[in-house]
């Protein structure tokens, strides 16, 4: 039987994960969160329930590390951006625990917006960006245009930047990328490569509704461009195993990148659904199992609902992240 640690208990990724393998007859699911009151940590027997602190925290890694080791865990899939560095930068300490997560190198090229764009300038549509400072200061913009943390998920800090006056005003800052803005209808295109680094499924969907980020209702959709665009951005970036590619379609029509999340997405569920089970395939990558050559998947839409998981009041974990004293309706 393999054992598998999910991280990310609380976040739709997560929940996403942890329903797919527990499918599984051959999996033991352990699940684990900073916060005691994460609905995933309830979807797996009481004793496969863990606390984890931040994942920025500076003994997050350690705790996992023996974490892994007394659960005698096979498999770690993390679910969370900021863990997946820190992890990755100590691999090997994990040993003989196999984390499912791409490369540090490519941890760093995908978190990077202004490094993922040079990197994939060659092999795929790009929008012009440059940093903010010189670069963008020297640039022959076609105003609106966007501004956004160089590092950094969802929408926090990202800006319409309408003129150069108000460009200027910004000054020199290196964290920061100016961007040609895309006008066009987004897609999220969930792709899967296997140890080679070639990509045996890309699933376009639509992002018709979204929640905090989250995209809650939408359809994959087969689409040859899309799909094609996505593997191609996997390839430049090195990606081995699961990443979420963001793509809009620019003026001219033409698909263009905008982020890449070397993750597995919030919205999973829809693509698992259309028939890729990209946590399963994960695993069996982890594992050094055979993978098909291609997996292809049939349009499918999705809404997503409230769920609520109940349990007895003792059985929820305690953790320093949330306010178990107070009591709400």
């Amino acid at each position: 039987m393999t054992r598998v640690l999910v991280t990310g208990a609380g976040g739709p990724a997560g929940v996403a994960v942890i329903r797919s393998l527990l499918h599984r007859s051959d999996v033991e699911v352990y699940a684990a969160d900073m916060d005691g009151w994460a609905s995933g940590l309830y979807l797996v027997p009481a004793e496969h329930r863990r606390i984890l602190p931040r994942g920025l925290a500076p003994a997050f890694v350690d705790v996992v590390v023996d974490m892994c080791a007394a659960d005698a865990i096979d498999v770690l899939f993390s679910t969370v951006d900021v863990e997946l560095p820190s992890l990755a930068a100590r691999r090997d300490e994990l040993d003989p625990t196999v984390l499912a997560a791409p490369s540090l190198e490519t941890l760093d090229v995908t978190l990077d917006k202004f490094a993922l764009a040079e990197r994939v300038d060659p092999h795929a549509r790009v929008p012009v960006t440059r940093l903010v400072g010189p670069g963008s200061a020297a640039e022959q913009w076609t105003f609106p245009i966007i501004v956004k943390p160089r590092r950094g998920a969802g929408s926090r800090g990202v800006r319409l930047v309408h003129d150069r006056a108000q460009l200027e005003a910004l000054g020199d800052d290196e964290t920061l990328i100016a961007q040609e803005l895309l006008p066009g209808d987004e897609f999220s295109v969930d792709v899967f490569a296997d140890a080679r680094g070639e990509v045996i499924a890309s699933v376009p969907r639509t992002r018709t509704r979204v929640d905090s980020g989250v995209s809650i209702a939408g359809r994959t959709v087969h689409n040859e461009e899309l799909e094609e665009t996505a593997a191609a951005v996997a390839r430049a970036v090195g990606l081995i195993g699961v990443a979420n590619v963001q793509l809009r379609y620019d003026v001219h029509g033409v698909a263009a990148l905008l982020e890449v999340h070397p993750r597995f997405p919030g919205a999973k569920q829809l693509t698992i659904a259309a028939g890729v089970d990209m946590p399963s395939l994960a695993l069996d990558l982890a594992l050094g199992l055979e993978l098909p050559n291609r997996v292809e998947f049939r349009e499918l839409a999705n809404v997503r609902y409230l769920e609520d998981v109940f349990v007895d009041p003792s059985e929820i974990l305690f953790s320093e992240n949330a306010a178990h004293d107070e009591v709400e309706e």
